[in-house]
């Protein structure tokens, strides 16, 4: 078990197991290899991290926003430090080629640490507010605990979204990881501590869907952010719905990726491959319905097609592999089953489909799929895959394909790669999603806000906006003069 950590949970600045916690196994996916075991948090440990963090916040929140951000600014130094170490856990938690979490994992979540705590002074103002004689203000406030809930793609980077923003506006978090990638958010609670953040104020701990619920109803949380599918979003947001708590949304899309007939074809088959093979695909915001203009459509793919096949695949830990497998087996097979139903509904299927010759037969691996004459009504245009399955639609009209890229339940993302700046402008204005890309697409630097529409979600991670969704508003009132009353 070469990934085992000292014990399954981290609360109140320390690991801490409780035996009686079912056990679960944490595996290698791209041999199957189990690299570590743990256990789900019992009732008992739920409650130790939550009153740690409770008892914790009331101080922290009496913190200056200085102080609290130079403590999350040496967490970033720490984990840029501590780089190598954390991508090569994060490729073993999920099967990522390191070539990948090397520049897009622990890297993102220390930009996070640094952002919010070089924004603190500034980000947590109030205003002033004349009034005649007398006179009122605004500041900030945190809200409590918080709860993190995240998903399996990328671990380190939500544990750090989430707990930045968190923290820095004064409020303490819990963070229960998916139970498919539990390693990577207690390195990051260790490196908080070492940076010097009081204990209490960041716990991990592990479970399943059968934590979350138990973390989303207790009494003395006040905020839960999740990561997930939009089913668990539902079920989420209908919990703390019933107990008035904050919650913020980052759901699942099957987001729209336009190529118009003017567009640089080689940027946009780099954008269309970003878009739906990084990540082996697992990636919410993907432009998995990709609308490639009539005009340049077999152009188009015959230069996807060859692109597509040279991928390389294989051993994560290899920095000349390009793409890793999916989480799990499970994962696999729901992927396959789409593309089943691809080619059953009359889908063409232009490379892919298959798995891959050559790689661990215990290994969770799946060619980069791309199908073509994919229409509006078809199963795998309409559901989230969650895999590296492109579905390529054609269109002749601007209007045509507006009405078409809207025409889903899901506004995550979108994009388009066109010349046209004019065009390219009323796309942005057009297309219902919460993030949108012009000729580029999936880049979410922290400085810029992330977050859907519709099924997608509510609530935005990063940027200044994030503030709104981990802090509320106090109004004081003050009076210069005498009060009166009419009776």
């Amino acid at each position: 078990m070469r990934a085992q950590p000292p014990a399954s949970h981290f609360i109140d600045g320390e690991y801490i197991e409780d035996p009686a916690g079912a056990a679960f196994d944490c595996v290698y996916p791209a041999t199957g290899e189990v690299i570590a075991r743990l256990h789900a948090a019992t009732p008992a440990i739920i409650e130790r991290a939550i009153a740690s963090a409770k008892a914790a916040q009331v101080e922290w929140a009496k913190m200056s926003p200085t102080a609290r951000g130079r403590i999350l600014k040496r967490a970033a130094d720490i984990m840029r430090a501590k780089n190598r170490e954390l991508s090569e856990l994060e490729t073993l938690d999920t099967g990522k080629p390191i070539q990948e979490t090397i520049v897009a994992d622990p890297t993102s979540g220390a930009d996070a640490f640094e952002f919010f705590g070089g924004v603190a002074a500034a980000a947590l103002n109030g205003e002033h507010i004349p009034l005649g004689g007398d006179w009122a203000y605004t500041k900030r406030i945190p809200l409590g605990v918080c709860v993190g809930i995240g998903a399996w793609n990328y671990p380190q980077q939500i544990a750090c979204w989430k707990g930045a923003p968190a923290l820095i506006c004064g409020n303490a978090m819990v963070f229960k990881p998916s139970e498919n990638t539990p390693l990577g958010a207690l390195k990051i609670a260790e490196i908080l501590i070492e940076a010097g953040l009081p204990k209490g104020l960041y716990n991990v701990i592990q479970g399943d869907r059968a934590t979350g619920p138990q973390l989303v109803n207790h009494p003395d949380v006040n905020k839960v952010s999740l990561t997930g599918s939009v089913p668990t979003g539902r079920k989420v947001a209908e919990a703390a719905a019933g107990h008035l708590k904050h919650v913020t949304m980052e759901l699942g899309g099957k987001s729209p990726l336009i190529v118009f007939d003017d567009a640089d074809i080689d940027s946009a088959i780099s954008g269309s491959m970003l878009a739906n093979f990084y990540s082996t695909g697992q990636v919410c915001s993907n432009g998995t319905r990709v609308f490639v203009h009539k005009a340049v459509k077999d152009e188009f793919l015959a230069r996807l097609k060859a692109r597509t096949e040279a991928i390389v695949i294989g051993e994560p830990m290899d920095e000349a592999t390009q793409m890793g497998p999916v989480i799990n087996r499970a994962q696999r097979e729901k992927i396959l089953s789409y593309i089943d139903k691809g080619k059953a509904e009359g889908a063409r299927l232009i490379t892919g489909g298959a798995i891959p010759n050559d790689v661990p037969a215990e290994g969770n691996y799946i060619q980069p799929t791309v199908f073509a004459d994919v229409t509006d009504d078809m199963t795998i245009a309409r559901e989230e895959i969650f895999g590296p399955v492109m579905c390529v639609l054609d269109f002749d009209g601007e209007e045509d394909v507006v009405a078409r890229a809207n025409a889903s339940e899901f506004g995550l993302a979108g994009g388009v790669f066109t010349k046209d700046i004019a065009r390219a402008h009323r796309m942005a204005d057009q297309i219902e999603a919460g993030t949108f890309w012009i000729n580029t697409y999936n880049l979410c630097p922290v400085e810029i806000p992330f977050g859907g529409v519709k099924q997608s979600g509510f609530g935005r991670e990063n940027s200044l906006a994030a503030i709104n969704h981990y802090s509320e508003l106090k109004t004081v009132y003050v009076a210069m003069g005498k009060c009166e009353a009419p009776y």
